[in-house]
């Protein structure tokens, strides 16, 4: 044999001897990668799944405060009286029993140059990846005279919790016959369609208890998500109840008076409610800010291609927090991006090419018993950015049947017991 064609066959045989160590080493490194994710909603618990069923290897915990969560979608449901509040409430022992640390404290700061992450109990987590889901908190006086005080007087009920119980017990103790003031604020806020699901179902609510009522929606928009199938639904089942105010006809609201229950609108109209429910404009929750992930605006810029965040490399933000328009700040949304996250932090920590980017989205609305609506969506990653796939989704069609309205009643109930399966396991 020459010389030439033995050091050909050395050379292969190193490389080859390379490329299979390789993979050793990747996992060795994987194995003592440390994964931390904020947040045990729709988008971080969904991350923290994915990722620890996609490499069981990485070691995974999932920092939330709270023993249960309870969701906003379907919380709706629960003020209209067609769901308890335990059947919006999710814990995390599936999540426990798949391996992944559960810890139930408030992060409350984030150490980018040190990759660790400050606990309410004082504790610090080192991170080699991190991974924030905190959703919305709101931007408190952007809206004059609505604060956190303000809010115990004119709940937002905009986070499920103690708000939504409290608006639902204001509104058992309004009088027949009173008016319920919705606040709406501009885009961008979690969950577009749901101040006005919430008004029909607040509708339904009154309909069977204070037939006498009004609904008044104050908006600061002109249009807004399945805005031609509410108008039709409300008015199918609710007649003259619900009333919607745009902007173009004084429909902003400028100063919140919370114990007098009143509201100015930009025209310098002062309106009076029996219940008075204000959704202020939001921003990213605040971990996100101390993280330095947030811009301007107040929400966090991502890579669509893994929702890696733009300001900072390593950390990864989810769902109602990000800006990734054209996806809405949805809990479909979040999970689907969630998933996206967990395949892309797996990958990189073992070695493997970023898998293509792909999301989804449905929203389902209920405006009554029987009675569903629905938009989707599909969307994909070019150059960085997020881009709806043209005719992939649409919205219910109008003047569609009874039948058909029943069936997407239907969807939206089995939708909320597939995700939830599949975020919490129950």
């Amino acid at each position: 044999m020459s010389g030439v064609s033995r050091r050909k066959i050395l050379g292969r045989a190193a490389a080859g001897s390379m490329a299979l160590g390789l993979p050793a080493i990747v996992r060795a490194q994987a194995a003592s990668a440390r994964v931390v994710v904020v947040g045990g909603g729709f988008g971080g618990a969904t991350a923290a799944r994915y990722l620890k069923m996609r490499a069981p290897q990485v070691q995974v915990t999932l920092v939330e405060p709270v023993q249960r969560f309870y969701t906003c979608p379907f919380s709706n449901l629960y003020l209209a009286g067609l769901r308890d509040w335990d059947s919006i409430g999710h814990g995390f022992d599936t999540l426990r029993t798949a391996g992944i640390e559960i810890v139930h404290a408030q992060a409350v700061d984030v150490d980018a140059s040190r990759r660790e992450i400050t606990l309410s109990t004082g504790h610090k987590l080192p991170w080699d990846r991190l991974v924030l889901s905190p959703g919305v908190d709101m931007r408190w006086n952007a809206l004059q005279g609505y604060d956190e005080a303000a809010a115990e007087m004119a709940p937002h009920a905009w986070k499920a919790g103690a708000q939504t119980r409290l608006l639902r017990r204001q509104m058992e103790a309004m009088e027949n016959g009173g008016t319920f003031v919705m606040v709406i604020p501009d885009n961008p806020f979690r969950c577009p369609p749901g101040p006005y699901e919430r008004a029909a179902m607040v509708a339904h609510y009154f309909k069977h208890h204070k037939p006498r009522s009004k609904i008044l929606l104050l908006d600061a928009k002109d249009n807004f998500s399945k805005k031609a199938l509410f108008q039709q639904g409300w008015k199918a089942l609710y007649g003259d109840m619900i009333e919607w105010v745009g902007l173009a006809d004084d429909g902003q609201v400028v100063r919140v008076y919370a114990k007098a229950l009143e509201v100015e609108t930009n025209f310098g109209r002062v309106l009076k409610a029996a219940v008075l429910n204000v959704i202020p404009p939001q921003k990213a929750g605040w971990i996100a800010e101390r993280a330095g992930v947030t811009d301007a605006s107040g929400w966090v810029p991502v890579k669509a291609e893994s929702f890696e965040t733009r300001r900072v490399p390593g950390i990864y933000a989810l769902g109602d927090a990000t800006i990734a328009a054209p996806m809405p700040k949805s809990a479909f949304a979040a999970n689907t991006q969630g998933k996206m996250a967990a395949a892309a932090i797996a990958a990189e920590l073992t070695g493997q090419p970023l898998p293509a980017a792909s999301y989804a989205n449905t929203c389902y609305s209920l405006i009554g018993p029987g009675y569903g609506i629905s938009v989707a969506g599909v969307y994909r990653a070019e150059q960085g950015q997020m881009a709806e796939i043209p005719h992939s989704g649409g919205v219910s069609p109008l003047d569609a049947n009874a039948a058909f309205r029943a069936a997407e009643a239907r969807y939206g109930a089995a939708w909320y017991a597939a995700i939830s399966a599949d975020v919490w396991g129950a």
